[in-house]
């Protein structure tokens, strides 16, 4: 029997820039997420100009050149036509498509099935912001009907 948990959580207002919020996230989903055996979670921002991927989770260095290789993609003063919203953000807009704004994690034994060098990243392509908002939504089997299942099938 499948389950469904949804969250919303709203992630700390950050300057542009590429942010590692793997421990950010979980301290939000940790209870719900330990009850699952195995699934499926997703993450999705509900922002334009912002966005989320999964990266290098130990040296900040790759962090600092992603942002640089953004900006290089999709820089402030090229000829954009949206303007009226300023001059990051036609770019946030580039950047945002770019990586997209939702993820796909599985989930193993109550945790994210992450590699051991991999985390989710949170990427502010605006200069500044407030919080942003991203709904988690969890899907699987829990260690509850697990359990119920086997003694069922002991029956």
């Amino acid at each position: 029997m499948n389950t469904w948990t949804q969250k919303k959580i709203t992630l700390n207002p950050r300057r542009r820039g590429c942010y590692l919020v793997t421990d950010e996230v979980l301290s939000h989903i940790n209870s719900e997420l330990s009850e699952y055996k195995c699934g499926m979670a997703n993450f999705f921002l509900q922002h334009s100009s912002a966005s989320l991927t999964i990266n290098e989770n130990y040296d900040p260095d790759v962090r600092r050149d992603m942002e640089m290789m953004l900006n290089r993609i999709a820089p402030e003063n090229a000829p954009y036509i949206h303007t009226m919203e300023g001059s990051d953000d036609m770019p946030a807009h580039v950047k945002s498509s770019l990586f997209g704004c939702s993820l796909n994690i599985p989930i193993s034994n109550g945790r994210l099935a992450l590699g051991t060098w991999q985390g989710i990243w949170f990427c502010e392509h605006r200069n500044s912001s407030s919080g942003r908002h991203m709904v988690v939504t969890l899907q699987g089997e829990t260690k509850s009907n697990s359990n119920s299942n086997i003694s069922k099938k002991r029956k």
